[in-house]
């Protein structure tokens, strides 16, 4: 046992720590992006109390946008308190009960952690295969329901870590139904940025982070489940393995009774509203183009430079560019450079892409076209720096 007496702790020194002075950054990576100035204003506004009568107006507002934004009707969504993966956890651990079977991708890093999410609410994993870098095959996952059954699929309509688009979500859907499954859509890399239809593709679960597509600090975690999803789970046999993202509880605080289940992150909220303020005042399809145009100039300036994207054009995901490193470059190399010299952040390949790609965001406020001119020219420099010539 330890003696720490109150006088000892009591003489110890206080931490001399200087005023906050991060440096001023041009995020192009996987996220977080760029966030809006209108939003970072909102996040300095006064703060209320989580059940002030004018929060629960806040509340219902952020509700709305949300269901504009994600093209959907569903009364149960809300903004989850916590980052991307916080709303991914309160997906899957509520809607997979243990016995259950969940069907999940190998194309990507976001698919393994699906499966690892799954499996520690008590589920079985099974999986359908497909190469890093390309999407799931319709046929391969109507063959693994024919061979598994499974109770719940996941997908993950925007990869992150491969920079590929899944196509076909009406096809993956309506396979899942025929087989009297549900469907949880991972949007975190696509909500914002990337169309995305939840009702029309007939999704019953989709869940997203704030901080890519959207330019909103992580805090506050998109997440919607139609009618049959919520169903299942209030009907549970056993609780949720979590007591913080229990849907059954949220339901008291962000449903009809507003009653209290914790102290939601108000300024985190303030920041979803004016985010999804700003969505709503651009138009969901137009914002959706403004990427693809954005990101496709930054594709075009890309290959004129020698690279090579990592995903066919038919599967390339505007949002986050996947680009290969080429023979010879030290990718990290690259990465310090733009950091050091020109205060711009991309990242390096995760999983089994580690070291072969960089991923090149192009998401929300940090899709515009001074930030594609400036990084293209950084990143020239720095491959000229490793005597790279694309020509």
């Amino acid at each position: 046992m330890h003696d720490r007496s109150p006088e000892i702790a009591g003489d110890a020194e206080a931490p001399q720590v200087g005023e906050l002075s991060p440096p001023d950054r041009t995020l192009m990576g996987p996220g977080p992006s760029e966030v809006h100035p209108r939003v970072l204003r909102g996040m300095s506004t006064p703060l209320v109390g989580h059940l002030d009568p004018a929060f629960v107006e806040i509340m219902d507002e952020v509700q709305e946008l949300l269901r504009y934004t994600f093209r959907t009707d569903n009364r149960w969504t809300i903004p989850v308190s916590g980052t991307g993966s916080a709303s991914m956890e309160a997906a899957i651990g509520n809607l997979v009960e243990p016995g259950d079977m969940m069907l999940v991708p190998t194309n990507g890093y976001f698919g393994e952690r699906m499966a690892s999410m799954a499996e520690r609410a008590g589920g079985d994993v099974v999986e359908v295969d497909a190469p890093w870098g390309e999407p799931l095959d319709p046929a391969d996952v109507e063959a693994a329901f024919d061979a598994h059954q499974p109770d719940v699929f996941g997908f993950v309509h925007a990869e992150t870590s491969t920079g590929v688009l899944q196509p076909h979500v009406s096809e993956l859907t309506d396979i899942a139904h025929a087989h009297d499954a549900y469907v949880i859509a991972d949007c975190v890399t696509s909500l914002g940025g990337v169309e995305m239809r939840v009702d029309e593709w007939d999704v019953d679960v989709a869940y997203s982070g704030p901080q890519k597509c959207l330019s909103c600090p992580p805090g506050a975690s998109p997440l919607t489940l139609n009618d049959r999803a919520m169903d299942k789970v209030l009907d549970r046999d056993e609780q949720p393995r979590s007591w913080y993202l229990d849907l059954s509880l949220l339901e008291g605080y962000w449903g009809d009774e507003r009653a209290y289940h914790h102290t939601a992150p108000i300024t985190n909220v303030y920041a979803i509203r004016e985010a999804l303020r700003l969505v709503a005042e651009e138009g969901i399809e137009s914002r959706w183009e403004r990427h693809r145009a954005v990101a496709g100039d930054l594709k075009a300036g890309l290959q004129d430079l020698g690279l090579e994207m990592n995903a066919p054009d038919e599967y390339w995901l505007p949002s986050l560019n996947a680009v290969r490193v080429p023979d010879g470059i030290d990718d990290g190399a690259v990465i310090d450079y733009l950091l050091e010299e020109y205060d711009i952040e991309i990242a390096s390949g995760l999983g089994d892409l580690a070291g072969d790609v960089w991923r090149i965001g192009c998401m929300g406020y940090s899709a515009r076209p001074q930030n594609v001119e400036f990084l293209l020219a950084a990143l020239e420099d720095a491959l000229a720096d490793q005597g790279f010539d694309g020509n």
